[in-house]
């Protein structure tokens, strides 16, 4: 039975652990051949060591313009070409204030966050033009739909990723290239505890205490997965989403349905409690 992916070669960035290795054990399994991108050498190699020949691990740090387009040409060398482009890769980026943001703490965020974007997409384009087409897709965030879900310059910094993504799939559309962002929610990876300041025990408790709390905090009661979002970057990949490009999904277990009381039954039981408190508190009409 033929595979979705079969004789696709894909790239993917932020591709050693999180939402990309889960991404690109999803491709492997659908038939595609993936150059896997980070810049976390040993992660990386053990990927490639795990499924030989069609995964070639290629050290790509995403601030650096001439290691994006390395490795577009170094995907299109090693399998022939592109037709997949998952621009994956991230951090939380500053967790400055708008009162104590500097420059420099901006522009990195950016940089990292959406510049690597644009350009991941640039150098991706002509190789993809070559195959006659293709489909790229972007991580971008809840944080990047409304405040409060990250710090300010992420959450730009998202919200330009999916601004991006439209104004690309209209660009690139006479190329029968499509363009399709992600919107995480609560996905257990690293992320949240990527500094090299934080112990790795206290990062054992963060993993695990998130973990727990996970599924509470929105209507679908499971902890969200990498493999969550690699399912929708499957699904933005392949041939089903042939009518679909400039859009976003949100892949947030119906954290966006609506506030907490819509829910949550024992929000919905405060409330009630609450408005039957001032009731009883109120004065009797005269």
């Amino acid at each position: 039975m033929a595979k979705v992916l079969d004789g696709k070669i894909a790239v993917i960035t932020g591709a050693a652990s999180g939402i990309g290795r889960a991404t690109v054990e999803r491709f492997v399994a659908e038939g595609a051949k993936v150059l896997a991108c980070d810049i976390q050498d040993e992660a990386g190699r053990s990927l490639e060591d795990a499924y030989p020949g069609l995964v070639r691990y290629q050290r790509c740090d995403v601030l650096e313009e001439d290691d994006i387009a390395v490795a577009m040409e170094i995907a299109s060398q090693t399998f022939g070409g592109i037709d997949i482009l998952f621009n994956n890769a991230g951090a939380g980026g500053s967790p400055n204030t708008i009162e104590t943001m500097t420059g420099e703490a901006w522009d990195f965020s950016q940089n990292l966050l959406l510049r690597s974007v644009a350009l991941g997409i640039r150098y991706a384009v002509p190789f993809m033009k070559a195959r006659g087409g293709g489909a790229i897709v972007n991580t971008a965030s809840i944080a990047g739909l409304q405040a409060g879900a990250s710090s300010i310059a992420y959450a730009v910094a998202k919200a330009g990723v999916i601004q991006l993504t439209k104004v690309a799939a209209a660009a690139l559309a006479r190329y029968d290239i499509r363009v399709n962002a992600i919107c995480p929610g609560l996905i257990l990876t690293n992320i949240f505890t990527a500094s090299d300041l934080i112990p790795d025990a206290m990062k054992d408790n963060i993993r695990a205490s998130m973990r727990s709390t996970a599924p509470a905090a929105q209507p679908v009661r499971k902890a969200g997965e990498g493999s969550d979002i690699a399912e929708a970057c499957l699904f933005f990949a392949s041939p089903a989403s042939a009518f679909i490009t400039g859009t976003h999904l949100l892949v947030d277990g119906g954290l966006h349905v609506g506030p907490r009381h819509s829910w949550d039954p024992e929000e919905q039981q405060r409330r009630i409690q609450a408005m039957e408190a001032r009731r009883m508190a109120a004065p009797a009409d005269a």
